[in-house]
């Protein structure tokens, strides 16, 4: 397996929306296709600078995406990156698709100014921890929400 990894395109659509629906089946969640079509229309849309998306392209074959958002942050002077999203086609997994999603943000994030990298995931993601766990550093925050 060759892939490269691209920024996301509008003619990627009828591939990544598979991903897609895969990524929240596998984090148990449902959206309402609007949020799904506007997501991908915001990651395909060049004015939005602080919302992009990334595939892993497999000879013309979508494998993977990983979504990001540039903001700021009142600890810094320079905006900070969270990776939203992240997903590999579940016949990639172990392959390396997910680190080199991940290493493509990390060149992004430093391209644009933003090197900090920031990402969540579920306690029982235990596959895609390990990758994190070489690749990152998991920190002590608790995530509450409304």
């Amino acid at each position: 397996m060759t892939v490269t990894i691209r920024p996301i395109r509008p003619d990627d659509r009828d591939q990544w929306m598979p991903l897609w629906q895969g990524y929240l089946t596998f984090y148990e969640t449902t959206l309402p296709d609007a949020v799904s079509e506007t997501t991908f229309a915001r990651l395909c849309d060049p004015a939005r600078a602080h919302q992009r998306g990334l595939v892993a392209d497999d000879d013309g074959r979508l494998v993977g995406f990983v979504n990001v958002i540039f903001h700021a942050h009142n600890w810094k002077l320079e905006e900070v990156t969270y990776l939203q999203d992240l997903f590999a086609a579940p016949d990639t997994r172990g392959t390396g698709v997910g680190r080199a999603l991940i290493e493509a943000v990390y060149e992004m994030a430093d391209d644009n100014g933003t090197p900090t990298v920031y990402w969540m995931t579920q306690h029982f993601n235990a596959t895609a921890r390990q990758l994190y766990d070489r690749i990152g550093s998991l920190t002590p925050f608790v995530k509450y929400s409304r």
